[in-house]
C-alpha cells in the first residue's frame, strides 16, 4: 500500500488555518463589571480544614456552655453633614440632632428650621406606634457641668414639646433628661468632636412589623 505524501507547503497552510479557526472559536471577553470586587468572591467550601477531635477545640472537663444569647444588630446612617444620625436595632429606633440644627449657641431656644427635623422624627414615632419616648440632651466639655446639666436638660425639654405638639396623644410617655458632658460619642479633644456631643437623641420603642 502506497502511502500519500502532503506536500511541505499545502500542509503548513492546512496547519495555519486550523489555528486561525480555533483562535475565532472562542474570542476573548473582558469583563468590565465584577459584580465584587476580585478576591472577595464567596467560597463554596471552609477554607481552612477543621479537625473535630482536636482538643483545642473541646470544654474542659465539667465545662458548660453559656446560655445562647441572641445580639442585637445595629445599623446607622448619618447624614452627609453629620447633622443628624439614626440608628436601628431589632428593639428601639433613636435620632440625633446636633445642637446646632436645632438652636443658637449656648441657647436652649429653637430656631426655624428646627420643627421640620422634629416633625420628621414625630411623623416615625407614629408610624413605628410608639408610646414610650426618651429625650435626652447632651452637651460637650466646655463651661461648666452644671451649666451642661441646664442648658441639655432644657434643649431636651424644648424638643419634648414639639413631639407633644405634633403627635396629639395622651397615651404617650416621656422620658426627658439632661446629661451634660455625660456620654460622649466623640473626642471633646477637638471642635469636630465636641460638636457631634453637643446633641439631642430621641428614642423609642420600635414597633412589630
Amino acid at each position: 500500500m502506497t502511502a500519500t505524501r502532503t506536500p511541505p507547503r499545502l500542509a503548513l497552510a492546512i496547519t495555519v488555518a486550523s489555528l486561525m479557526a480555533a483562535l475565532t472559536l472562542t474570542p476573548a471577553q473582558a469583563d468590565d463589571s465584577p459584580s465584587v470586587p476580585p478576591g472577595t468572591e464567596p467560597s463554596a467550601t471552609a477554607p481552612v480544614k477543621v479537625d473535630p477531635n482536636d482538643p483545642d477545640l473541646k470544654l474542659p472537663e465539667g465545662a458548660t456552655l453559656a446560655e445562647p444569647k441572641v445580639l442585637d444588630i445595629k445599623q446607622v446612617v448619618e447624614d452627609q453633614s453629620g447633622d443628624e444620625r439614626r440608628e436601628d436595632t431589632n428593639a428601639d429606633v433613636k435620632f440625633a440632632l446636633q445642637a446646632e440644627v436645632l438652636f443658637g449657641k449656648d441657647s436652649a431656644k429653637l430656631n426655624g428650621d428646627a420643627r421640620a427635623r422634629i416633625s420628621a422624627i414625630a411623623a416615625e414615632i407614629k408610624n413605628q406606634h410608639a408610646t414610650r419616648i426618651r429625650v435626652f440632651g447632651f452637651t460637650d466639655n466646655l463651661g461648666s457641668y452644671a451649666h451642661g446639666l441646664t442648658l441639655s436638660r432644657n434643649r431636651a425639654n424644648a424638643v419634648q414639646d414639639v413631639l407633644d405638639q405634633e403627635l396629639r396623644d395622651s397615651g404617650i410617655t416621656y422620658e426627658v433628661r439632661g446629661y451634660s458632658e455625660d456620654f460622649p460619642i466623640a473626642s471633646n479633644a477637638t471642635e469636630a468632636g465636641r460638636k457631634k456631643n453637643r446633641r439631642v437623641e430621641v428614642s423609642f420603642p420600635r414597633g412589630e412589623s
